[in-house]
């Protein structure tokens, strides 16, 4: 006899634990670099392409995932997306030198591409809009917790055991969500998916690819190499046609004509300054912390854990908050206070207190994810449960962008004040104000970000309102209590 599971748990348990897999290898394999470095006895320049063939994958993949899902089934296509993402993990552990490494990194950043549009179009489809913002405190988990913990365990990893331990850490938790997810997930098929578009994957795959490529290895290689010129131009003009095409396309693989949709469109861009923003900040301020205050990677770490703490608790005040503020003023409002810490994180230097930074880093999180949990529920409110798979997929493809936008803008910026000072290992690094200066940046983007939650109509958000029945809210808190 075949054991039936509620279908929404079912989904919660196993994006969650999917989701905390991708989002904690965004930022423990950083950690585990000088140590590849030293083991295959290649210059530390030489690993960057461990994340560059993992990003530039994940960027030719992503925008098929909704057609793929669609066609084949999410169910398939999520279990064979986390089957990739988790046994290339263990070959990665294995590698024996930098050439397999990074071909194993480009396999699992196939995986790694598939898995988020996939599995978010399967909540949104069984979730309701009145229960999004409650589901959204189990969301919360690995999109807080999984990255400030990856700097700590990869710490720990690199000087304990071995820097192939921040590989092998995802066989158990992706063994343990495959044989959950193939025994209780439900299968689900669009009607209409259509065949594949064609001509948007040939013009998605290499645009997007070089322009990945370009962004990612502009700040380090100079925007002036023809190398960086060249690829980054052409996968400029590739998009530019995908978008001609797509919006001529009738079952276009990113779905660019859902952007017509006004709540849509702005919780998208919204979305986008906010994620550039809040990747900038997490990206300067390590290496600022580390470069001039000599603080070690772990420490750091230890500083903006408390962000994902302060993320935790707005989740479970944000349906609240909502409720008495309104949609607009509470991201408004968390946008603007978060800028005002950005501001304040700008002024530190090498005398300021440790608990004060991990204070201003948990109010990151608190304030900016009242933000980041109102604007995701918000974003596909008007979205029918037929375009949600398209719908995600366009929307993690912005964000993809926005990451990389977040880093090489803020990289650029900091690199042109030149170096000043001489670090311990000999090499010239920024001066302490020119780091300061950049977080700025940072700031900038969430003020752009402001601008456009100020202009969202209190009627298009006002049917968005949380309103729960009682056997509803029973039903859900069960769900995301099992899903912790």
């Amino acid at each position: 006899m075949r054991i039936q599971l509620n279908p929404k748990l079912v989904v919660s348990i196993v994006y969650v634990t999917a989701m905390f897999m991708a989002a904690m290898d965004g930022t423990i394999v950083n950690v585990a670099l000088p140590a590849i470095s030293n083991e295959f006895q290649i210059p530390p320049t030489a690993t960057s392409g461990i994340n560059v063939g993992y990003l530039v994958s994940i960027a030719v993949f992503l925008p098929m995932a909704g057609w793929l899902g669609d066609r084949f089934g999410t169910k398939r296509i999520f279990l064979i997306a986390l089957s990739l993402f988790t046994f290339a993990s263990v070959l990665c552990g294995f590698a024996d030198n930098l050439q397999t490494l990074n071909l194993f990194r480009v396999l699992q950043g196939a995986g790694g591409g598939l898995l988020t549009p996939v599995g978010m179009a399967m909540l949104f489809r069984i979730f309701s809009p009145e229960e999004r913002p409650k589901v959204s405190q189990s969301l919360v988990f690995p999109i807080a917790i999984a990255p400030a913990l990856g700097p700590i365990i990869g710490g720990i990893f690199v000087e304990q055991l071995s820097w192939r331990w921040v590989f092998y850490i995802n066989l158990p938790l992706g063994i343990v969500a495959l044989l959950f997810g193939f025994l209780f997930l439900i299968e689900h098929k669009e009607p209409g998916a259509g065949r594949l578009d064609l001509p948007g994957f040939l013009l998605s795959a290499p645009g997007f690819s070089m322009l990945m490529y370009a962004l990612i290895q502009g700040s380090s290689q100079g925007w002036s190499s023809l190398v960086i010129l060249g690829t980054g131009i052409c996968g400029l003009i590739m998009v530019c046609i995908l978008v001609l095409v797509e919006l001529r396309v009738e079952k276009p693989m990113l779905d660019l004509r859902l952007l017509s949709d006004r709540l849509f469109r702005t919780m998208s861009i919204i979305s986008l300054f906010a994620v550039a923003g809040l990747v900038g900040i997490l990206f300067i301020f390590p290496l600022m912390y580390q470069n001039t205050i000599n603080a070690s990677a772990l420490e750091s770490g230890l500083i903006i854990f408390p962000e994902a703490l302060g993320l935790m608790l707005a989740s479970r005040l944000m349906p609240w908050s909502y409720k008495k503020l309104g949609g607009r003023q509470v991201i408004s409002i968390g946008l603007l206070c978060t800028i005002v810490v950005f501001v304040l994180l700008s002024m530190v230097g090498p005398e300021t207190n440790s608990w004060f930074l991990r204070f201003l880093f948990f109010d990151i999180g608190f304030f900016l994810g009242h933000a980041v949990v109102a604007v995701q529920f918000l974003t596909f409110n008007n979205i029918t449960p037929a375009s949600m798979g398209r719908a995600t997929t366009l929307f993690n493809v912005q964000n993809r962008i926005a990451s990389a936008l977040g880093v090489v803008l803020l990289a650029s910026l900091l690199g042109a004040f030149g170096t000043g000072t001489t670090g311990a290992n000999r090499i010239e690094q920024p001066l302490l104000a020119a780091y300061q200066f950049t977080l700025l940046g940072s700031a900038a983007f969430l003020l752009m970000g402001l601008f456009f939650a100020l202009g969202i109509r209190n009627a298009d958000v006002a049917a968005a309102v949380p309103k729960q029945s009682p056997a509803q809210t029973s039903d859900m808190g069960s769900i995301v209590k099992a899903s912790e």
